[in-house]
Order: structure tokens, then C-alpha cells, then sequence
């Protein structure tokens, strides 16, 4: 397991933030059992924080006739809706909670080219708020693919969630399962299918991006 590039930059702040404050604790008092709590509690902290960019190696089976999951975490929504931004019509909704303990990296869920690629500021409002997927930091991609159409997909940033990189650019050319952004410290992605797609996952199943298979066309 590596750890994904989106990390080294907090991972540096962190190790000399928690560095700095050992330092002044050993020098500002000669309680032992204080200098060995605060060295314990940067431990964790760090571990923690350390957790949150690890980016395992995935194996990833192409299927031209399937929606493969884009990110890890647990599916909390899967209902038809309305999709009024770009495609303007009918979809059905399948949305994935990541939470802060799950791989953050987001793949692409098929292959195709890539018609927009949005980002869209906003707030910070709990992920599963039913307004965060409109007035939540958020972006939408949609990929043109001959199987199945344009479908679009969204990473929607949390009230943890500060930071959202998208990889994603207008025409590049979308391999499924390859990488197209990181969302920092979880939150969710909203996935915008045909409706005659076949969904193979239920609410409340716990997913795998690269791995599990949500949907395939009859």
C-alpha cells in the first residue's frame, strides 16, 4: 500500500505541527507522564491522519457492460430523480457515503470522453443534508459512452471534507477504474444512471471503488 500523492503535503504540516508541540512540552515542563501522553496522543493523531491518504492497490476488471463503483464507503441513496443541471431529465440517484476511515481516491465508474468537467464552490453542509448535493463544494463530470449514454457523476464535499481535486478535464479520454480525483477526509459521490439500469447493490451495502459492480444495462 502506497500513499497517495494528495497526502504529502498535510502529512509534512502534520509531522511538524506535532514535532513543534513535543518540543515545547519536553522544554516547558519535566512532567514525564506529560511528555509521554502528548508523544502517544501525535502518535494517533498522525496514524490517523496517515490513514486517511492510503491508496491500496486495486486489481481492476473491465466491464464495458457495467458501472463499477467509483469510491469506497457504503451506499446511502438509490432513487429516481430528477437530474436538472445537465442532462435534464430523469435518472436514477445512486450515492455513495464515504466516511473519514474510507479510501478517498474516486475512480471512474466506465470508460468514455469526457463532455464536462465542472467545479462548482459551495458549502460545507453534512454529507447526507438533502441539500448538500446542490449547494455543497461539489463537481460534476459527465462521460459519453456508447453502451450507455452520458452518465454523470458528482463528488460532493461534507462538513469534514475541505478539499476536492478532480482530475477530470473536457475530451480527456476516461479509462474505468483509473483515477479521476480525491476527495479529502471522505464525504460522498452521487452517480446519475439511466433508468433502465439494472442496480446490482442496495442501500445500506458497503462498496469498493475498482471492485464492486452497482449497475449493467439489460
Amino acid at each position: 500500500m502506497t500513499i497517495h500523492k494528495e497526502g504529502k503535503g498535510t502529512l509534512t504540516v502534520s509531522f511538524i505541527a506535532l514535532f513543534i508541540i513535543n518540543a515545547l512540552v519536553q522544554y516547558l515542563t519535566d512532567i514525564q507522564w506529560l511528555h509521554i501522553a502528548t508523544l502517544a496522543i501525535s502518535v494517533v493523531l498522525y496514524a490517523i491522519v496517515l490513514q486517511f491518504f492510503r491508496n491500496p492497490k486495486r486489481t481492476v476488471t473491465l466491464n464495458p457492460d457495467a458501472i463499477i463503483c467509483p469510491a469506497d464507503g457504503k451506499v446511502v441513496t438509490i432513487e429516481e430523480v430528477f437530474e436538472d443541471e445537465i442532462l435534464k431529465d430523469k435518472r436514477i440517484q445512486l450515492s455513495i457515503f464515504m466516511s473519514p476511515f474510507n479510501v478517498h481516491v474516486n475512480r471512474y465508474p466506465l470508460g468514455g470522453k469526457v463532455a464536462e468537467a465542472i467545479h462548482h464552490e459551495g458549502k460545507f453542509l453534512v454529507a447526507w443534508h438533502p441539500k448538500s448535493s446542490t449547494l455543497n463544494e461539489r463537481t460534476t463530470v459527465t462521460i459519453d459512452n456508447d453502451r450507455w449514454g452520458k452518465v454523470l457523476f458528482r463528488q460532493i464535499a461534507g462538513a469534514v471534507a475541505r478539499r476536492i481535486v478532480m482530475y477530470a478535464k473536457p475530451e480527456d479520454l476516461a479509462l474505468q477504474g483509473s483515477e479521476y480525483g480525491f476527495i479529502k477526509f471522505g464525504s460522498r459521490v452521487d452517480l446519475f444512471l439511466p433508468l433502465d439500469s439494472e442496480i446490482l447493490v442496495k442501500e445500506g451495502e458497503v462498496v469498493k471503488g475498482g471492485i464492486t459492480e452497482l449497475a449493467k444495462r439489460p
